[in-house]
């Protein structure tokens, strides 16, 4: 289930990034970033952090043990799904013929 990033007005002015996954619902929104540049770079940050990133648990209710992760095997799909997020660029193996395919000098007989 693949989910999109949407940039929005900030209500005070410059621009903020909600997150939605793939059936349109709000994920996370950001904080307020000054121009559109900084938002896509904002962006570009997240997407970094989403594929990474451990979970804080700094909530009251902390558990004693550290919170359980996916495994290798589920977080590597999760990294892939999200790093073609919004590149505009087909993801998977059919994209990958085009791209050698398009790539390999042309043979003449």
């Amino acid at each position: 289930m693949a989910g999109y990033f949407e940039l929005v007005d900030a209500p005070d002015g410059g621009y903020r990034i909600r997150l939605l996954d793939g059936a349109g619902e709000l994920m996370a929104i950001t904080v307020t970033f000054p121009t559109k540049r900084a938002a896509v770079a904002g962006v570009a940050k997240a997407r970094e952090i989403a594929g990474t990133g451990l979970i804080r648990d700094l909530s009251r209710d902390q558990q004693t043990g550290a919170l359980k992760q996916p495994s290798m095997r589920q977080h590597s799909k999760l990294v892939k799904s999200a790093s073609g997020l919004g590149s505009g660029r087909p993801t998977g193996a059919t994209s990958q013929k085009r791209a050698r395919s398009h790539h390999q000098p042309e043979r003449r007989a």
